[in-house]
């Protein structure tokens, strides 16, 4: 018998605390490290395989001169480390998240369960490709124009910039662009090779309730976790979420207790490698 973990007896929208919008700009939050690459999800999964628990400086050099990623030269395997892994999976929220993904991958889940996990903290540390899916994307899958053009997303870009004081030249901002898109195609948010439009989304229950008990392990829980803004990078709505809860207690990765408004969410695992385990079973 599954063992159900709480941290709470339930939250009700009254004690919900009141969250910051998500088009709020902080300092610093932009930045152009897209235009080195989007998803990059090969080369993410292959350090993530490779990675130790240590120092990351000898890592990175013994990364490069062995060219573990099979790079054309050793500044791109090190161009990748510097803007892409270092920044979303040892340095980022949550930090050491290639963990996270290290116990899906020593368990070999399907690449279908593997690419959301991916996906959630690569936007997480890329607050452009979020924000982005978050306000844009989110509106734009509501209505019938889901049709997405490289100019379209500059824009985006550059009116986000302004109230941080940021001006990016066309070539850094289309390249920007380009990678947010080629980020939201390889994830499967995205579909098209030249013209990129809004792909059905479909969640594995596993990759969700995975997601799911990360988000909880940060704090959220009950109504909060329900309603977390994350669940909106898959353009879920409020309805579809509850559903995915739902389908995740009907398969034994969750408990999903609901009375109105108080929700309470436990979960059969301490830890993401118990985790790794129940979603595992599912996923075979």
């Amino acid at each position: 018998m599954q063992r159900f973990v709480g941290r709470s007896s339930g939250v009700t929208a009254r004690t919900r605390p009141k969250r910051k919008p998500a088009t709020e700009h902080v300092e610093g939050v932009y930045n152009s490290r897209l235009q080195k690459g989007g998803a990059l999800l090969e080369d993410m999964r292959l350090l993530v395989r490779h990675w130790q628990n240590a120092a990351p400086n000898g890592q990175q050099a013994l990364i490069v001169a062995e060219n573990l990623l099979g790079k054309h030269t050793r500044a791109r395997v090190a161009d990748t480390l510097r803007y892409a892994f270092l920044p979303r999976f040892i340095n980022g929220r949550p930090p050491q998240a290639w963990k996270l993904v290290r116990a899906l991958e020593d368990r070999n889940l399907p690449v279908e369960v593997l690419r959301p996990v991916y996906y959630w903290i690569t936007a997480r540390n890329e607050r452009l490709l979020y924000y982005f899916v978050h306000t844009e994307l989110l509106h734009r899958s509501k209505h019938q124009g889901q049709n997405i053009k490289t100019d379209e997303v500059c824009s985006w870009i550059t009116a986000q910039l302004v109230p941080c004081g940021k001006l990016w030249s066309h070539t850094v901002t289309t390249k920007v662009a380009q990678g947010v898109l080629a980020a939201l195609r390889d994830f499967g948010i995205l579909e098209g090779t030249v013209k990129k439009r809004i792909a059905p989304v479909y969640l594995p229950v596993e990759s969700f309730a995975y997601i799911a008990f990360a988000l909880q392990q940060e704090g959220a829980s009950g109504l909060h976790l329900v309603q977390h803004h994350d669940w909106c990078l898959f353009l879920f709505s409020p309805p579809v979420v509850e559903h995915m809860f739902l389908e995740a207690d009907r398969h034994g990765l969750l408990r999903f207790q609901a009375a109105g408004k108080i929700v309470r969410i436990d979960f059969p695992a301490y830890s993401f490698e118990e985790m790794a385990d129940v979603v595992a079973a599912r996923a075979h």
